[in-house]
């Protein structure tokens, strides 16, 4: 694998979303700040008992696509 994705975290890191666009995301139901859970592949929403899951990189902001946790 090449390009930016392409470190010695391993080939997973790609799939990951960026940590810039993690620090300016929240919860569209609470507007409250997001975890990532990295084993899960969720943005995590505490106050709301939400997880959003993040497909390809891309996290999934649509309260319907949540799970409760």
């Amino acid at each position: 694998m090449t390009g930016p994705g392409a470190d010695a975290v391993g080939k997973d890191s790609a799939r990951e979303p960026d940590p810039r666009l993690l620090a300016i995301l929240v919860c569209p139901l609470t507007r409250s700040p997001l975890r990532y859970d990295r084993a899960a592949g969720e943005l995590v929403c505490d106050s709301a008992g939400l997880a959003y899951p993040v497909r390809d990189g891309v996290p999934v902001m649509l309260i319907e696509e949540a799970r409760e946790v």
